[in-house]
């Protein structure tokens, strides 16, 4: 057969990045966060004022030129507001999450490359962590230990973390039969090094995967701690925070809770949508086009 009429051998990732160029919608939800994390990167630069300037003669204002979002109570710039805020949503999303994928990978790929009975014990904790009420657990963690940002991120990021420790598992008990590692065993490489050199990066789709829909719960959990008054607090600002605020007064100033709504409703959903695409795009069950 000529050489010209040989199907030319691709890698997972480049078929997953074809696969990802093809679904408009991932490609729409990437688009869209690169816009928003680049505006809240920016914030202090296109602000038009200060996240604390209060003007209290305006007050409550609705939108107009000077201040396209309207302003709230304080007559602070609510564009102004919501754009730090998403910069404290963003940070604490991804924080948080850092924390769950770190604990969740280790914890889980020590369990199912161990196996037998410290990987029975271990997955029994795991059992008894999920039966607890995780909600409340937080609130009881910023409760007593007090409301700073550094708490929130670890609080939030230790409950979020026992699905991925699962996720992990199960693709590490696959890996660990193929003969890859068999021969790497054979070899006499050290448990550590096939574990961290071999095992987990040949696992990365699955956890890339859902670390894209992590991010998410982590953002919906800080705006529901935010909403209860736990979370980030006064004067600074989250897209909780504010549509907490906004609640308060949506029959007399609905502008306060439209705008950070749609700012973290459209964040959430881009996240969602470009986690759908990396799993179909990663599944490698997927023929090729």
């Amino acid at each position: 057969m000529p050489e010209a009429e040989l199907e030319k051998g691709t890698s997972l990732w480049r078929d997953a990045l074809r696969r990802l160029a093809k679904n408009r919608l991932a490609l729409f939800g990437l688009a869209v966060l690169c816009c928003v994390s680049a505006l809240c990167l920016a914030t202090p630069l296109i602000a038009p004022y200060e996240y604390d300037a209060q003007d209290l003669d305006l007050g409550a204002s609705r939108p107009d030129a000077d201040h396209w979002f309207g302003t709230d109570y304080h007559g602070r710039d609510l564009l102004t507001r919501v754009l730090y805020g998403g910069r404290m949503s963003l940070m604490v999303g991804l924080a948080a999450t850092s924390v769950s994928l770190l604990v969740g990978v280790l914890y889980g790929a020590t369990a199912g490359f161990a196996g037998g009975r410290l990987d029975s014990l271990m997955m029994r904790i795991l059992d008894i962590m999920y039966a607890l009420p995780f909600t409340i657990f937080v609130i009881i963690l910023m409760v007593f230990f007090g409301r700073n940002l550094i708490l929130l991120f670890m609080a939030i990021g230790a409950v979020e973390w026992l699905t991925m420790a699962r996720i992990v598992r199960g693709q590490v008990i696959s890996l660990k039969e193929k003969e890859f590692i068999e021969a790497c065993v054979a070899m006499g490489l050290p448990r550590r090094q096939i574990l961290l050199r071999h095992i987990i990066p040949n696992a990365l789709g699955p956890i890339i995967v859902y670390t894209t829909l992590t991010i998410p719960n982590v953002m919906l959990l800080e705006a529901f701690l935010s909403f209860l008054g736990l979370g980030v607090q006064p004067p600074m600002s989250s897209w909780g925070l504010l549509i907490k605020d906004g609640a308060d007064q949506m029959e007399e100033h609905p502008w306060l809770l439209i705008f950070p709504s749609i700012a973290l409703s459209l964040t959430l959903f881009c996240l969602n949508f470009l986690g759908d695409g990396l799993r179909d795009a990663l599944d490698p069950r997927v023929s090729k086009d």
